[in-house]
């Protein structure tokens, strides 16, 4: 199997259960602290966190260049959150898998296949943090930048609730109701409910 470099343009998309299950046998982070699937560093990210008892799930519009024991700021941002707000682990989930250092490149065109097992890597997530999973929506405005973004998080909504899912925000929600990005929120910002399901009906985009 080609395993793709930081400048591959091309990549071969494996799907969740193949990408959890496989293992880079060049990668040099703890797998007891760490989860990073897939393994190697691609265009695509399912997940990135540690490993607890009590996760943060947070959620993202879409991963950038961050891997284990090399958080970007947003990242450090996530982690200090967390564990000021009484967690003992984090999860950085994202509504679209494709990596893009500029949200303006995500693809103009929703993949499906990428969604699909998008998705299928959240419901893992939800199965494996405890019982009415914490999740932190972090996304701020850059919601807007796709369509296909609002359908992804209703089917994130949708299987949150099949586990009974909390959600949450921090700091102060946009003009347009969108939840504040984790970047340049304080370090003691504290977690406060926030209603996802009225945040769709209300059309923010």
């Amino acid at each position: 199997m080609h395993i793709p470099t930081k400048e591959s343009q091309k990549v071969e998309i494996l799907t969740f259960d193949e990408a959890r299950k496989y293992r880079d046998s060049s990668a040099v982070y703890d797998r007891d602290r760490w989860i990073y699937v897939p393994d190697f560093y691609s265009e695509y990210r399912y997940i990135l966190g540690t490993l607890g008892e009590k996760p943060l799930v947070t959620i993202g519009i879409n991963p950038s260049t961050a891997e284990p024991d090399n958080l970007d700021n947003t990242l450090k941002s996530v982690e200090r959150i967390a564990l000021g707000n009484g967690f003992d682990s984090f999860i950085m989930f994202n509504v679209y898998a494709q990596r893009a250092t500029n949200p303006d490149h995500m693809d103009r065109e929703f993949n499906r296949e990428l969604h699909r097992e998008n998705m299928l890597a959240f419901r893992y997530i939800m199965e494996h943090s405890g019982s009415s999973p914490a999740i932190w929506a972090a996304w701020g405005a850059i919601v807007e930048k796709r369509p296909y973004l609002r359908e992804c998080l209703s089917d994130m909504v949708s299987i949150g609730n099949e586990y009974g899912a909390v959600w949450y925000k921090a700091g102060k929600v946009s003009l347009k109701g969108h939840p504040h990005h984790p970047l340049y929120l304080k370090k003691d910002s504290l977690l406060e409910r926030f209603d996802m399901e009225s945040y769709l009906s209300a059309g923010a985009k």
